[in-house]
């Protein structure tokens, strides 16, 4: 399960450096873009640190900060298809799956990990 932990993270990686390039494609308002390029940072830290956890079994601290980052992605995506009034876009869904799935991890990490 190691390696869906870590194709979860990577695909999180991948997501942010599309979304950086979407960004800078889709929006001229630069307080916007400035947003939407903040988002972007997020996913690629998020997706890092998740990338660390999966490698780091044991570490709780780490395994915490990941489930609320998480839960933090998870409720601004279904916010965003809120506010575009697009919470069913494919778009929204598989960033909430994804992102559901690395918190599925994290409670595993926190579950086994030694106290």
């Amino acid at each position: 399960m190691a390696w869906l932990d870590r194709i979860l993270s990577i695909l999180l990686i991948l997501a942010g450096i599309v979304h950086i390039f979407g960004s800078l494609r889709y929006y001229d308002d630069e307080l916007t873009l400035l947003w939407s390029l903040c988002a972007s940072l997020f996913i690629l830290l998020f997706g890092a640190i998740s990338l660390l956890r999966a490698s780091r079994p044991h570490d709780r601290g780490l395994a915490w900060i990941c489930l609320a980052s998480g839960l933090a992605w998870v409720a601004a995506a279904l916010r965003f298809g809120h506010v575009t009034g697009r919470v069913g876009d494919v778009h929204v869904i598989v960033v909430v799956a994804v992102t559901l799935g690395m918190c599925v991890f994290s409670v595993r990490t926190l579950l086994m990990a030694k106290r």
